[in-house]
């Protein structure tokens, strides 16, 4: 087959979901303050002409060593391997004409909690767009991304990943009714944007995110507690104190403001703060850090947000003692992505 083009996106992960769990459909209306970052998500898509001796779709996960063919999946209804990615490819589509290579790889460990499974969707659906005459914009790829999640494969999600994945940078999301929300790009100035990069860590805690029995045991308390549980409300606001923390260049309200929501994810359910975060948080008081919390919905696994203090030095310390803590400990490097997710074309 002769390669007529080759397709490429990246979208970032993110980090620091001030405000999570009320972005969700038993929540009714919420706001979230998060943070787009790299490590990011990449996806290729090499476009041939159909050579009908040949499987038309050929789909590469390359972090789990996967490659297939996914015709069956579309024809018959029934997931191979990757769900995620089958339910994207299926519900965009690819030309009847055309057959085409499509590789994925995420530089974020699977189940790290920063919204890589969102990242995936956003900048496959962002690149399988190209292959159509029309044009999405970020808003309505991200509410794509979040309907293969919910309706094609029944999952819970909240919509914030989505749409992080697909604007980046320093978002404040409101959502008005669910799903729907507008997105405020948080513009800040070079120097807090660059103190507030320098900060920042993230880390691994070496297990992937697992927790469906205690998200569906939080899920069941709030559903019938109705919109304006006090518990939600209470992570309402905290996203709007690190919105104007962050504006104001605040650092150190912005731990506090970090502090406090990991505090109203614990008061969920305690088993959201598993005990190797906690014990990674009592290593970043040890050395001066500002704020902590943990990424995404919590559990046993996944990672966490720590905001250090001023003092480089005692960052790297601090990097060194919680490593040295528990062999399964991973920092990530990271650094703000200003782009949300971006496609382009590169012609053979």
């Amino acid at each position: 087959m002769k390669l007529r083009r080759t397709i490429k996106s990246v979208a970032p992960t993110r980090i620091c979901d001030i405000g999570g769990w009320t972005d969700t459909w038993f929540a009714k209306h919420g706001i979230v303050f998060n943070i787009g970052v790299y490590p990011y998500v990449e996806v290729q898509i090499k476009v041939y002409n159909l050579d009908k001796e040949k499987a038309r779709i050929i789909l590469t996960a390359e972090n789990y060593g996967d490659k297939y063919s996914v015709d069956s999946s579309l024809a018959n209804g029934e997931w191979i391997k990757h769900p995620l990615l089958e339910a994207a490819i299926r519900r965009m589509g690819v030309p009847d004409d055309l057959a085409v290579e499509i590789s994925i790889y995420s530089e974020a460990p699977a189940g790290c909690s920063i919204g890589t499974s969102a990242s995936v969707t956003v900048a496959l659906i962002g690149a399988l767009s190209e292959l159509s005459p029309y044009k999405l914009t970020p808003l309505e790829i991200a509410n794509i991304a979040h309907l293969v999640e919910t309706e094609d494969l029944e999952q819970q999600s909240g919509i914030q990943d989505q749409l992080s994945a697909a604007f980046g940078g320093i978002n404040y999301i409101l959502m008005s009714e669910y799903p729907t929300a507008a997105v405020s790009p948080i513009f800040i100035s070079n120097q807090i944007w660059w103190e507030l990069e320098s900060r920042l860590c993230l880390f691994y805690l070496g297990n992937p995110h697992s927790s469906s029995e205690i998200h569906k045991t939080v899920i069941k308390e709030l559903e019938n507690r109705g919109p304006d549980n006090p518990k939600i409300e209470f992570l309402r606001k905290k996203a709007r104190e690190a919105r104007d923390a962050i504006y104001n260049g605040n650092f150190v309200k912005f731990g506090l403001v970090m502090r406090e929501n990991n505090e109203g994810q614990r008061n969920l359910n305690s088993k959201l703060i598993c005990p190797q975060a906690d014990r990674i948080f009592e290593i970043a008081r040890e050395h001066l850090a500002l704020g902590w919390k943990v990424n995404g919905a919590g559990g046993n696994g996944g990672s966490v947000t720590i905001l250090t203090g001023p003092d480089m030095s005692l960052k790297r310390e601090m990097i060194r003692a919680i490593e040295k803590e528990n062999a399964k400990f991973k920092n990530i490097p990271i650094y703000l992505s200003r782009f949300g997710l971006r496609v382009w074309t590169q012609n053979p």
